[in-house]
């Protein structure tokens, strides 16, 4: 048995050097030198006898034995990661620290009805909160930098479980200079005026697919990076679009003149989910995490 094997130390340097892409940064990432990164990933590469990354002044290149190593250095902290979570799911409930990334159209409207419950019920819960986008939120749960996520359903995210939380429905918004049809259906929104989210965030879909409507997506022609954003578009007149009902609840249209009117239609809604990897030790977390940001939301 080869009794030297790579440590996790090295592997996390390894990890962190692909996703930043530069020493320097992956050297804050791990809270060490990047002379004792370099240091460990010199050692790493001496251990297996290859080289792993091609270095040059302006950027970072692994080579194709090095991508392969990198992707088993994933498995492996993951792996390692699970030895912790067996013991923090054999202990009391939701307690110690747990990564939960969020889709930017479900934050800003359901976090602050959610967390102040949540820390008063679970005080021993450390609640690590990362906003990112559907498609990177999805990654971060494969890679395993994150545990879960809080989703809006259907998406597809790869070998996952999950718990529904409740319906949003999805609402038509029209500039308030103009005349607002009495019922919102997909024939009343022009395709040639849609205003949608750019690509990797799930509601851009969940508006297409509620329309049913795939020339959409090739007619829309201004994007967005955020709700509000699109909210300043529809405010100035460049067109309409569809936000969901927590959006509208939450106060997204104060101080605009904004018509917004639910869509009728078979599929005019998202289904809010939290999610997480398959055979996860912390399945009994989850569950009870969900049922509880279920009960905090509706509550409030």
């Amino acid at each position: 048995m080869n009794v030297f094997l790579p440590t996790l130390k090295q592997l996390q340097y390894l990890v962190a050097l692909q996703d930043f892409g530069h020493f320097g940064r992956a050297a804050e990432a791990c809270f060490v030198t990047q002379s004792t990164l370099s240091a460990g990933l010199q050692d790493l590469e001496k251990l297996v006898g290859l080289q792993i990354v091609e270095r040059t002044r302006r950027s970072v290149h692994f080579t194709p034995y090095g991508e392969q190593i990198v992707a088993k250095a994933r498995k492996v902290l993951r792996e390692a990661e699970d030895l912790t979570d067996l013991a923090r799911a054999a202990a009391k409930p939701l307690s110690g620290e747990l990564r939960l990334s969020v889709i930017p159209t479900i934050a800003p409207f359901m976090l602050p009805r959610i967390l102040p419950k949540l820390r008063q019920d679970w005080p021993d819960l450390r609640l690590m909160l990362r906003e990112e986008t559907s498609a990177a939120a999805c990654d971060a749960l494969s890679r395993g930098t994150v545990d879960c996520v809080l989703l809006a359903l259907p998406y597809t995210c790869g070998d996952v479980d999950s718990e529904d939380l409740f319906q949003d429905q999805l609402y038509v918004a029209w500039p308030g200079k103009e005349p607002a049809p009495n019922i919102a259906t997909p024939d009343t929104i022009d395709p040639a005026r849609l205003l949608l989210l750019e690509d990797g965030h799930c509601l851009k879909d969940h508006a297409i697919s509620a329309c049913n409507r795939p020339d959409m997506r090739g007619e829309s022609t201004m994007l967005a990076t955020s709700l509000h954003t699109l909210v300043q578009m529809v405010e100035n007149g460049f067109g309409v679009t569809m936000l969901p009902e927590m959006a509208v609840s939450a106060g997204i249209l104060k101080d605009t003149s904004i018509i917004a009117k639910p869509l009728q239609s078979e599929s005019a809604s998202r289904t809010i989910s939290l999610i997480w990897r398959k055979a996860s030790p912390r399945v009994r977390d989850y569950h009870l995490l969900a049922e509880e940001l279920k009960k905090a939301y509706l509550a409030a």
